[in-house]
């Protein structure tokens, strides 16, 4: 399935995105430091990891295409995929720095969560290294409510990882859907591009709600 919004597509990964991909990831290795694998040395290490996992259900990839520049810059997959419990999780996000902090970037949420609660899944759910301060930060900008920290939940790269869990559910997503419809509308952003009423603004009310450690 293909995912389209204002400002960024969301395509099925192929190995046709591994050359665009990695030339955009070659800017920044510090890009891998909470993921599982990577950096890749050149793009045929890359290319390989991507036809190893293009077009497995789970976890589903998909490439981020900024719709102003025109070419892949990122990756992200829906996973953990459990229609029975109506559950799913957004993963393995992966930006090159000319995709990250960008009205393109946080609309990849929108269109997942959109879709998700639209195909009549309850619970969508973010998860991360407790030590991961942005995706933290991030996942409560975008709406997902912290629900506790699994310790010693896996071994990453050698390491602890501690994991921090989020989620938002399909009743939250009643208050979330208009903030975020808000936040993405042209008339927020001024001729500079910088928002006028931020993200968190919005989004921030609807977690109030729903946030059990409110």
């Amino acid at each position: 399935m293909r995912l389209e919004g204002r400002y960024l597509r969301l395509d099925p990964l192929v190995p046709a995105h591994a050359a665009a991909l990695h030339a955009a990831n070659r800017a920044d290795d510090s890009i891998w430091d909470y993921l599982p694998y990577g950096p890749f040395a050149d793009e045929a290490a890359y290319r390989a990891w991507v036809e190893v996992v293009a077009g497995k259900p789970d976890p589903l990839f998909f490439a981020l295409t900024d719709r102003a520049a025109g070419t892949p810059a990122g990756v992200a997959s829906l996973m953990r995929i459990n229609p029975d419990a109506g559950s799913i999780e957004v993963g393995h996000i992966c930006l090159s720095p000319a995709i990250q902090r960008t009205r393109a970037a946080s609309e990849m949420i929108f269109l997942f969560a959109d879709w998700v609660f639209r195909e009549g899944y309850r619970r969508f759910e973010w998860k991360c290294d407790a030590l991961n301060r942005p995706s933290r930060r991030a996942a409560e900008r975008f709406g997902f409510s912290f629900e506790g920290v699994f310790r010693q939940h896996l071994i990453v790269k050698g390491r602890n990882r501690d994991t921090a869990w989020f989620a938002m559910t399909d009743g939250d997503w009643r208050c979330l859907g208009p903030a975020w419809q808000a936040w993405l509308d042209p008339g927020n952003f001024d001729a500079g591009g910088r928002q006028r009423r931020p993200l968190g603004d919005l989004t921030t009310r609807c977690r109030a709600r729903s946030d059990p450690g409110a």
